[in-house]
């Protein structure tokens, strides 16, 4: 009888040391992932910027380009850039992804210019970047930044009987011999994209412009065939088409309403 009850006490012993065994691994099974959860909310954190959506490479970074996140501090990399200011309005310089994490060196600032001087130009598709040579006034003064919107004056001798549009020569009369100095717009709005070089009396050797091809060939006919040209620079914001009329020696007589003597 008493080897019976021996065995009683030792089955309940045994019973009570498995139900504190299961009820020790329930609370530890719900204890831990809250332990985890707790790790994980006060982990620190820090905002960064990234893609909002797919961006092309050599776009131009817009403020719907971009969005803030929060990651945490050891998912970040160095050059991470932190504020949306920082990023507004540099090039792309690979192709970015929606939540990909904007890095500074994939970046590059269109206002510094690059040693190959060509890194930071933005070329859309429907343009050409050309290189024109810098020696009016205007150059030498170093007035001039990249970005600046300018307008190319063109001053060269045309045959006198010449149809002058606001454009530039129209047709030629065959007529009529001899010719003269006229000065019109050549083109207007076009934006410096870098200036290059620096000559001995300290000012830019040459222009880079993005324009469209056809004026490209405009440009390199001016070049190549002489004539005076001088640049104007615009006012920030202004991008519209001036209606301009060349100047000749008939346009100078009217204006200063003298006869071609010379007397009023």
């Amino acid at each position: 009888m008493a080897r019976l009850r021996g065995f009683v006490w030792l089955a309940a012993g045994l019973v009570v040391a498995a139900l504190a065994g299961i009820v020790a691994y329930v609370a530890l099974s719900t204890a831990a992932p809250t332990e985890g959860d707790q790790r994980a909310v006060s982990a620190p954190s820090v905002s960064v910027v990234v893609a909002a959506q797919e961006v092309k490479v050599r776009s131009l970074l817009t403020a719907d380009d971009l969005e803030l996140k929060k990651v945490p501090v050891d998912a970040v990399p160095e050059t991470a850039v932190r504020e949306m200011e920082d990023a507004v309005g540099t090039i792309t310089m690979v192709r970015l992804y929606p939540g990909e994490i904007i890095l500074d060196k994939r970046l590059v600032d269109p206002d510094v210019l690059a040693a190959d001087g060509r890194t930071a130009v933005l070329v859309n598709d429907d343009q050409v970047l050309m290189a024109f040579p810098a020696g009016d006034l205007m150059s030498r003064l170093n007035v001039l930044k990249p970005g600046d919107h300018i307008d190319l004056l063109l001053t060269r001798s045309l045959p006198k009987d010449v149809l002058i549009t606001s454009g530039g020569p129209d047709e030629a009369s065959a007529a009529d011999e001899g010719s003269e100095p006229t000065t019109f717009s050549l083109l207007q709005n076009v934006v410096v994209a870098q200036i290059m070089g620096q000559g001995d009396d300290g000012g830019a050797t040459a222009f880079l412009f993005t324009v469209d091809p056809q004026d490209a060939l405009l440009l390199k006919y001016v070049k190549d065939t002489g004539g005076t040209m001088d640049v104007v620079l615009r006012a920030p914001g202004v991008e519209g088409e001036f209606d301009l009329i060349p100047v000749d020696l008939e346009y100078f007589i009217n204006y200063n309403r003298v006869s071609p003597e010379g007397e009023p």
